[in-house]
């Protein structure tokens, strides 16, 4: 079975970005008001909310990338990373940046 696979491109180029300004302020602005509304409670939703709009606008050597991580999930680690964070004084705070990284790249993949 032959597949064939469909490679994107826009102005020539296979790897681009193609969401727009006034989407990315739109995003960021909800994101931070639920962030404040909420008082940082649903601040894991914003996260996933705004990279999920960076990831589906992005395009890598013509295959789309899709990011499928949710916020409930991110919500679990979260909790378990503030609770680190408190009882180690701050010190694994230092390692929250990269476990959030870590946890989009696994839950980011391509389309196609």
């Amino acid at each position: 079975m032959n597949e064939v696979q469909t490679i994107q491109t826009h102005k020539g180029r296979t790897s681009f970005f193609d969401g727009g300004l006034l989407q990315y302020i739109g995003w960021k602005i909800l994101g931070i008001l639920i962030t404040v509304i909420t008082l940082g409670i649903c601040y894991p939703w914003s996260i996933t909310m705004i990279y999920g709009w960076k990831i589906n606008h992005t395009v890598i050597e013509g295959r789309r990338m899709q990011f499928n991580g949710s916020a409930v999930h991110l919500f679990g680690n979260w909790i378990k990373w503030w609770f680190f964070t408190v009882i180690t004084l701050g010190i694994y705070g230092f390692w929250v940046f990269i476990k959030l990284e870590d946890w989009k790249a696994k839950h980011t993949t391509f389309v196609n």
